[in-house]
Parts: C-alpha cells; structure tokens; sequence
C-alpha cells in the first residue's frame, strides 16, 4: 500500500527517533564496559546464586504479569463498555515505553551512584556496567541486571496505576507525555530517595516494597491529575457501572497472585525473609477482602463482586511497604487497617470531597500505601528483617517519624511535580478529549476500534 506525502509527514519524526536511538545506541557498542576498566578486588568476587536468581527471574516476570494482564483487566472491566480497548492500551503502552525508558536511563538515575542524596548520576547509562555480576548493595547474590529488570517492573506498573483515576477523558497522546515526563520528573527521584542511597533511606525510612514509591506517589499524582482535567461528563449524576466484572475479577486475581513477586521478591532472594512476606501479603489481603465484604453488606444491604475485588486490591497496597519486616498478627492488623481506612475513603470521603477519580486509584494505592507506611512505624520488627524496631517492639518514636517523613515529603513532592506537568502539557497539546469523543467513547475517537461488535 503506497503511502501519499502527508502520510509520510505524519510518520517522519516517528521515523528520525527510532534513527536517532539507533545512532545511539550504536555508539554505546564503542563505549568501554566499566567493571572491565576496574581493577581486580582484593576480597573474594560476590557470586550469583542460583537459587536466588531463579526466584529473581521468576518474581520479575510475577510482576510484569501484574501490568499485563492483570492491570489491564481489572481497569478494562471497570470501565463502559466504549472504553475498555483505550483503558487496556494505557497499560500496554506503559509497559513498553517505561521498560525502554528505564534501561536507557532510568535505572541509572534511580540506583546509580548518588548526587547529594536526590537522584543517581547516569554512569549506568545504556546499562554500561550492569552485568552478570552481582552488586554488593542491590542483590549480593543475584545478578546486577537482574537486580535491574526487577525494579523495572515495578517503574512501568506505577505510572499504569494513575491511568485508573483519569480513564475514559484523557487523549493518549497527552497521556503518553505526562507518564513519560512523570516517571523521569518524579518517579525515578523517589526511588532514588527511598531504595537507591538518597536521603530518605539514610535517615532510616523504610519501604519494604513500594508502599510510597510507587503506591503514594501514584495515588497522589492520581488525585491532581483527576481534579486537573475535570469530572466525566455526566459524572455523578449518571450511573456509570463497570460493563464487564468477571473481567475485573480476573484482573484481581492475576494481580493477587503476581503480587507475590512484588513482595516477596523484594527479600530479593529465595530465604526465610521471602516466605515472611509471602504470608503477611496473602494474609492481608484476605483480612482486607473479608472486611470490606463485611462493611459493604452492613453499609448497602448486599456484599458485590466488585468490593471483594476492591478491598483486596487495598489490602495487597497496605501491606506492600510492611511485607518483609512484620509477623502474622501485624499483617492481619494491616489487612484490617486496610478494609475500613480505604472503605471509607473510597465510599464516604470520595463522595465528600467531589473529585472524580474514576477507578479510585486515591482511596485504594494511595491511602493504603500511605497508612501501610504509617503502620511500619508501630510493627517493623529487626526479627522479622526490618533494620529498626518500630514503637510496639521497644524502636520508639524514631522510625514513626522517618515513616511520617517519607509519606508527607513524598506525598507533596508528587503533587507539585504531578500540577506542573499537567498543567504544561495541558496549555500545549491540552489534556481532555472534546465532548462528542467522550460521548462517542475513547475506543473509537482515539484509536478507530471496538472492544465489542454486536
């Protein structure tokens, strides 16, 4: 099929990046490997075990199975009808630009070799000396690259969670900037802060799993990001009820179980630490799923499909910064937390407060995060693996105020960096879809399909 001059118009800039990401590319092969130019250790050389590379290997792909398919379903079935196909795609796309992103640069500005304690330098660039060698910090037993593709997982799921607050209003080539610029501007310098040798990490706050790196930020960018661009149109006056739940369980289910290479492969090794994680993960969120059923039967009359799925979705999220470093009774306790707080938020204080967060990424990742972090503060335990005790095993009010600090500088970090990018790209290219597209369904105006035909 021949293409006309304004076709090749189109394509051409398309065409210059993927050159000019060759050309660079290419010239990384040029570029020395670091670990070859250094000279040998005196100490023994660290050895990848297999066991634990295995684990590794598999929990990464756990987690990746977290975005696609599990992610997509879950948000796809919440969704209208009209909308499933663009909701799906957001964590599509996100998988694969944030997986290019983050081993061209990300992963060296989030883990590499600290700058004053906010961001890593980019000596990690292209991956230049991440190898098969383990890093003394970041896995002493597993590969440094696998190191790496784990953490990539959970910097593509984060921006994908957003996309669940400002579904079925958004255009995809606005959305594909913000998440873009997000990830560099924000995500990739809390990681830095939390797990990569910056400030938050050195003054003793602790996140097992991602409680405020990705659940606080992106429950926080969630909630500017749906105030920005506004309510759905009718919302909330028309009923706008999910068109597919057995689409939404499954997603739940596939979520729960890669979940647990979220978690557990954050011991980041096949050991005692993992299995610990494993329990209180899968503890949790059954506690969550139960009470929320509970709550909701008291509260409507009936106990639905979609809040079993919804408390366990906020007891997984609350458990996720604890897993590694609290016991059975304290991860019960956090699945309770977890079933009333985010009840709450998602029923009562949503309602209150009028914003439209479309598939309540702020009451479930954000408030969970934020309160699991809170909760590490009373239940961390050196026991259990945590390098302080929190205030019910004799730790005192130290580690409660690292937590406090983590989630509030976080928290505020994500909101101002989230309003400005926003509101840059909005004046540029401009962030809704016009009214007829909303009402025709972002399927058909942004990307020309149908989920259904019938």
């Amino acid at each position: 099929m021949s293409l006309d001059m304004s076709s090749m118009k189109k394509i051409l800039p398309v065409l210059l990046i993927c050159l000019a990401v060759m050309l660079a590319g290419g010239s990384t092969l040029f570029v020395q490997d670091v670990a070859a130019e250094e000279p040998a250790a005196a100490a023994a050389p660290l050895k990848a075990d297999p066991g634990d590379t295995a684990w590794l290997l598999a929990s990464s792909a756990l987690v990746m199975l977290m975005t696609l398919p599990g992610l997509a379903l879950f948000y796809g079935g919440l969704t209208r009808q009209k909308n499933p196909l663009s909701t799906i795609l957001h964590s599509f796309i996100c998988l694969c630009l944030g997986s290019i992103a983050w081993v061209v640069f990300g992963y060296s500005l989030s883990f590499g070799p600290d700058v004053g304690g906010v961001i890593g330098n980019l000596d990690w660039f292209m991956l230049r000396g991440v190898g098969a060698d383990p890093h003394p910090t970041y896995g002493p037993t597993i590969p440094h690259e696998l190191f790496m593709v784990f953490q990539l997982m959970f910097a593509a799921i984060t921006p994908a969670l957003i996309t669940g607050a400002i579904a079925e209003r958004i255009r995809f080539s606005s959305m594909l900037w913000f998440l873009g610029i997000w990830s560099v501007a924000v995500y990739y310098p809390v990681a830095h802060w939390v797990w990569g040798g910056g400030w938050l990490g050195a003054m003793g706050a602790m996140d097992f799993a991602g409680g405020t790196v990705v659940h606080v930020t992106c429950g926080m960018a969630a909630l500017v990001a749906c105030i920005v661009l506004g309510k759905r149109k009718g919302y909330p006056a028309t009923p706008m009820p999910p068109h597919n739940l057995p689409m939404t369980l499954l997603g739940a289910g596939l979520l729960w179980f890669g979940w647990f290479g979220f978690n557990a492969g954050s011991s980041l090794g096949a050991n005692a630490q993992a299995v610990g994680a494993f329990v209180a993960t899968h503890t949790a969120a059954s506690t969550a799923t139960v009470v929320w059923m509970l709550f909701e039967w008291a509260h409507r009359g009936k106990p639905t499909a979609l809040g079993a799925a919804t408390g366990t979705i906020a007891g997984l999220a609350t458990i996720t910064p604890v897993a590694g470093y609290v016991s059975l009774f304290p991860a019960i306790i956090v699945g309770l937390a977890a079933g009333i707080i985010c009840y709450i938020c998602v029923t009562f204080v949503k309602s209150a407060l009028g914003y439209d967060d479309s598939l309540d990424v702020v009451g479930v990742h954000g408030v969970g995060g934020a309160t699991g972090c809170i909760l590490g503060g009373l239940f961390n335990s050196k026991a259990m693996g945590g390098a302080a005790d929190g205030m019910f095993y004799g730790g005192g009010f130290t580690l409660m105020g690292a937590q406090i600090t983590m989630v509030l500088s976080v928290g505020a970090f994500t909101a101002i960096g989230t309003f400005i990018i926003l509101k840059i790209i909005d004046v540029i290219l401009g962030l809704r879809v016009t009214q007829d597209e909303e009402t025709e369904g972002l399927d058909v105006s942004q990307h020309g399909e149908k989920a259904y035909h019938m």
